[in-house]
């Protein structure tokens, strides 16, 4: 899966992944980031969600990351805001007051082009990504935004069954990436309503990841 996938995805307008709401989930476990209004929130691969108009809604500050510039063009006509385009290094950023969107590949982002993070809400990144991606992702996201807090939404089921993406992310691949960096706790494990594209069985888990304090660190590295 390249660059091409998701380009091709956008400009054919398949789009199923994109929802025609809020997540439920955003609004119900957003609060337990414990996070004032004004806190900048990072949403890696964004697209166009609704997400982002909810946040703003509330008074947050958004910063995101999108490969299809198509995408991003539909955000800002949906939001209702003129965009200020400019080049940085290998990405354009989109910027007006509040939002800043880096239309580009994630990993030409930098912690000095992304600026100050407050917290990450991940909902459609991690999960579209192949295995192999993973690893470098979480520790690239981890690294550029100074290792924030975040809440993840993960799914859960017989990876056999389809190719993906979304792709399936048992809770002992979401330690494995972030135990190091992260107190993780489950907020939630729920069934999939009618199933994973109405033909799979799943489970969409959410999860808090708090970065480690000086004092959990420990425990984490003792015997």
């Amino acid at each position: 899966m390249d660059a091409k996938f998701w380009y091709q995805r956008w400009e054919a307008n398949e789009i199923g992944f994109h929802e025609s709401n809020a997540n439920p989930l955003l609004l119900t476990h957003f609060k337990a980031l414990s996070r004032p209004k004004g806190s900048r929130v990072f949403v890696p691969l964004c697209g166009k969600t609704l997400d982002i108009a909810w946040l703003l809604s509330n008074g947050y500050q958004i910063a995101g990351v999108e490969l299809s510039e198509l995408a991003i063009k539909q955000l800002f006509v949906e939001l209702g805001i003129e965009a200020e385009i400019t080049d940085i290094g290998e990405v354009k950023h989109y910027s007006a007051t509040a939002i800043d969107i880096f239309v580009g590949d994630i990993f030409d982002l930098t912690r000095k082009m992304l600026g100050p993070i407050d917290v990450i809400y991940d909902r459609a990144a991690l999960v579209a990504l192949p295995e192999n991606m993973r690893v470098r992702y979480t520790k690239h996201v981890t690294d550029i935004t100074g290792n924030a807090s975040q809440l993840l939404i993960t799914y859960e089921y017989d990876q056999k069954l389809m190719e993906g993406p979304p792709f399936s992310i048992s809770s002992e691949e979401v330690s494995g990436h972030y135990k190091d960096s992260y107190e993780i706790s489950q907020l939630a494990d729920l069934d999939v309503e009618s199933g994973l594209k109405g033909r799979y069985a799943a489970k969409e888990n959410v999860w808090l990841l708090k970065p480690l304090t000086a004092k959990n660190l420990l425990e984490v590295l003792q015997p």
